[in-house]
């Protein structure tokens, strides 16, 4: 079999605008066989590295829904998932141990989170990654972020309230701009109305991060099950239609 590297090989769009996305790092022919049909079956796009050194170049600028590493039959391969989830580009990704029976504590502790002992099956493979697609799609969802140009109002302890535009919005947070000058610290609450829609999302929130021209990233705290419902849901319609327009 014939296998398939990176030399030239490069995503055009962000993987957010595709179907989910893996990289499987291995070098083993019954491996790429047995997973490249069944990732496929499941609408699970899989490029294939067989060096644990490309590979791990590949994920400090590329970001993947699941990363597969054969991690005792492929010299590094314990070092790839080990820097997997030390890196920023695919931290959140779904991580996959392939062994063949001798590192599997080992491989849980570097953050794998499933494991599939070889050989490897048609069948087990199967019942893995399909137990894995809800974890991929959900780590999706989460790394999703919208551009906009929302209103929304800051509310700070002792109850001053100042305007400002979000820019971007995700599952965690928003990017936002605001023309006035505001503390750093003691920010208690984001108020906001997602873009066509009537319902007022309301959520705890501080500042993750701000800088001197009046940008600043927005963590969402704690929020009630409605407002989680309209925005999971909003942010869900959001990624249908991005992903429909570039299909």
């Amino acid at each position: 079999m014939t296998l398939v590297t990176f030399k030239a090989v490069r995503r055009r769009l962000p993987s957010i605008f595709m179907g989910l996305q893996s990289l499987l790092v291995s070098r083993d022919p019954h491996v790429i066989g047995v997973l490249r049909p069944t990732l496929e079956q499941l609408s699970i796009q899989v490029e294939v590295c067989p060096e644990s050194g490309s590979g791990s170049e590949i994920l400090l600028s590329e970001k993947f829904d699941g990363v597969i590493v054969d991690c005792d039959d492929l010299q590094g391969g314990l070092h790839v998932l080990e820097s997997l989830k030390k890196g920023n580009s695919n931290r959140s990704s779904v991580a996959f141990a392939l062994l063949n029976g001798t590192t599997t504590q080992r491989a849980f502790e570097l953050g794998a989170n499933f494991v599939l002992q070889k050989p490897i099956s048609p069948l087990n493979a199967m019942r893995c990654f399909s137990a894995a697609v809800g974890f991929m799609l959900r780590e999706r969802r989460r790394y999703f972020r919208h551009t906009v140009d929302m209103n929304i109002t800051l509310v700070f302890v002792g109850g001053k309230e100042v305007r400002a535009t979000a820019t971007n919005l995700s599952e965690g947070g928003m990017a936002i701009h605001c023309s006035d000058k505001f503390e750093k610290n003691g920010l208690a609450k984001a108020v906001f109305v997602l873009p066509g829609r009537s319902v007022s999302v309301e959520c705890a929130a501080e500042l993750a991060w701000a800088d001197s021209n009046g940008r600043a990233g927005v963590r969402f705290g704690q929020m009630s099950s409605v407002s989680r419902e309209h925005l999971d849901r909003w942010l869900s319609e959001q990624m249908e239609q991005v992903e429909g327009s570039v299909g």
